[in-house]
């Protein structure tokens, strides 16, 4: 079916709908939206006024959906006699000028969807370049509480906490800077580091500060327990003493092994880290701590690994 030719069908409908409305006032103007009782009114109206009949299969394939193909010349001349016309051609005629100035149902519903449907898509595009230009990057220097001097090595982790999100965590290079991309007022973060207690820092950043420091406080008795086992010990006795006032009775000492031979964990408890620790025969050589936990000034929690390339 031509578009001009579903442009008159469609006005067509239009003059049917409104002289039924002329018996029936309450009926809805739209054919599209009749059904039962108005569908049955309808075809008694048509058999009264032009003795035509048509069955409820074919009012839903013609007048209530748009079908490829008009119908046949006869039921269209039906329909234009029950709308006031002589036939088919008469309806034609007397609607062409109609029919060139007014945009085609079909073309209205198709602005109907489109307008709301542009309306998203602007918001959309506006919504990303705002999220585009307000996204900054962000550079976190980490800094030692009591010296004031960068924090360097790797064996950092930064463990970001969005909210909302799960956390997401980052192991830090060499250079122990953390970078990071976001438009958000404010960061919050999880921080562990070989040396230095484990802090939540909760940063508001600012647009025109890219750069931010973060002070780091040093874990004494990790950075200590590193350093007695890289001294060459003149009085064993005196360390030893020290160690016992630093580790807690039940603490959990636990060796990290990971290397060509072998990979897994040793547990230690306090007198055994402490004997392989300080006499001369002992194996626990130049230890790197990897994280520690204290309690009311001793150490709970202790994990280490061996440093290979330094012993």
């Amino acid at each position: 079916m031509h578009q001009k030719d579903q442009i008159h069908f469609e006005l067509l409908k239009q003059k049917i709908a409104a002289v039924m409305q002329q018996s029936y006032p309450g009926m809805n103007p739209v054919i599209a939206d009749w059904k039962g009782q108005e569908i049955t009114n309808f075809q008694e109206d048509l058999r009264i006024k032009v003795s035509a009949n048509i069955s409820e299969k074919w009012f839903y394939t013609h007048m209530k959906s748009a079908h490829p193909s008009l119908p046949r010349i006869d039921m269209l001349n039906f329909l234009s006699k029950y709308a006031g016309y002589a036939n088919w051609d008469d309806f034609i005629y007397q609607n062409q000028r109609q029919i060139q100035t007014e945009k085609p149902p079909v073309s209205a519903n198709r602005y109907f969807f489109l307008v709301p449907l542009m309306a998203v898509v602007i918001v959309a595009i506006f919504f990303g370049l705002f999220k585009l230009f307000n996204t900054q990057e962000y550079r976190f220097t980490f800094i030692d509480a009591d010296t004031r001097e960068p924090i360097t090595g790797s064996g950092i982790e930064v463990i970001l906490l969005p909210e909302g999100e799960s956390p997401v965590q980052t192991m830090l290079g060499s250079d122990a800077c953390f970078r990071l991309k976001t438009d958000k007022s404010s960061i919050r973060m999880v921080i562990n580091a070989p040396y230095y207690q484990t802090d939540t820092v909760v940063r508001i950043v600012k647009k025109l500060i890219r750069n931010e420091t973060i002070l780091l406080k040093p874990d004494d008795y990790a950075m200590m327990i590193h350093y007695f086992s890289m001294m060459k010990v003149d009085d064993w006795k005196k360390r030893r003493i020290r160690l016992k006032e630093m580790i807690d009775d039940g603490a959990m000492i636990y060796q990290v092994i990971s290397g060509k031979e072998a990979t897994g964990m040793a547990l230690y408890d306090k007198e055994e880290f402490i004997d392989k620790l300080t006499m001369p025969s002992g194996s626990l050589k130049n230890i790197e701590v990897l994280g520690s936990q204290s309690k009311d000034g001793k150490i709970m929690v202790l994990r280490f690994r061996l440093n290979e390339k330094k012993r």
